[in-house]
């Protein structure tokens, strides 16, 4: 079971590496990376290049380990022995399922997707420790021990918001997806948008990358919004010429793909401001 890409997603050799020798540890693979480098994208396409099917589970700052394993709904089982109801006889109906009682109950293998682990509290990691690690938990409401029918290919992904406990790196394979070269990108852009013009998509790369490098930017612009912004320069069917900017510093066409804050606006505002006095 090897993964090396897909004609959808520009694995680099690093990557293809790191998420084999995961499949190969029965480790789960933690991948880092800025926003927008395609860190949940690759679960998708991992899973779609192995024949496997996807259970996604998305992070948010309240969600809470326990969640992924069951829940127990105490009161729905109270109101309903109040009303005589024949169903809290059997307290299995009142427990929910997670997605990781989902992901070890199904009787193929599967890759799980933990999205977004940094998003939650700190001691979320920790406390998915042992259920990562032995691929088993315990049901208190039953008795019983949901074990891994299959061991699922685990993937985590974070945008490093936060520290991850050092208990819970020991346990994983790491990776971080470094921000793509020009000729990556090139790649990337050619399986988003096929056949653009060599011209067009050059010029546009080198303004991509000017406002990346430019020092003072609160929020790079990343993969998926240099491929928005190209989508809408073809749309709006731009030439080359069309990109030229008035000063070296001046704001891009269709700026809001690239730029997500009133102050890198404004950076580039005064820097074209300074451009023109300076001329």
């Amino acid at each position: 079971m090897k993964f090396q890409g897909t004609d959808a997603y520009v694995a680099t050799e690093d990557l293809t590496v790191a998420v084999n020798a995961a499949v190969t540890l029965e480790r789960p693979l933690l991948v880092k990376g800025e926003p927008g480098t395609g860190k949940t994208e690759l679960a998708r396409q991992v899973a779609g290049a192995l024949g496997l099917r996807m259970i996604e589970w998305n992070i948010k700052s309240t969600t809470k380990a326990q969640q992924g394993l069951y829940e127990y709904d105490a009161v729905s089982r109270l109101r309903d022995s109040q009303l005589g109801d024949e169903r809290v006889h059997d307290v299995r109906n009142y427990i929910r399922k997670g997605k990781l009682w989902e992901a070890f109950e199904a009787p193929e293998k599967v890759v799980l997707l933990i999205d977004e682990i940094d998003k939650a509290d700190i001691e979320f990691p920790n406390d998915l420790l042992q259920e990562l690690d032995k691929m088993e938990f315990y049901v208190y409401e039953t008795g019983e021990t949901i074990r891994a029918q299959n061991r699922p290919i685990v993937i985590i992904t974070s945008n490093n918001e936060k520290e991850l406990p050092d208990a819970f790196l020991r346990r994983c394979f790491f990776h971080y997806i470094r921000f793509p070269d020009a000729d990556t990108m090139r790649q990337i852009v050619e399986v988003h948008h096929p056949g653009i013009k060599e011209a067009l998509l050059t010029t546009a790369l080198t303004q991509f990358y000017e406002v990346r490098d430019m020092a003072g930017l609160k929020k790079k612009p990343s993969t998926s919004e240099v491929l928005d912004w190209l989508k809408l320069l073809l749309a709006e069917d731009l030439s080359p010429e069309d990109l030229k900017r008035d000063g070296p510093n001046a704001l891009p066409k269709l700026h809001g793909a690239l730029l997500k804050n009133e102050q890198d606006v404004h950076l580039f505002e005064r820097l074209a401001f300074m451009a023109r006095r300076g001329g």
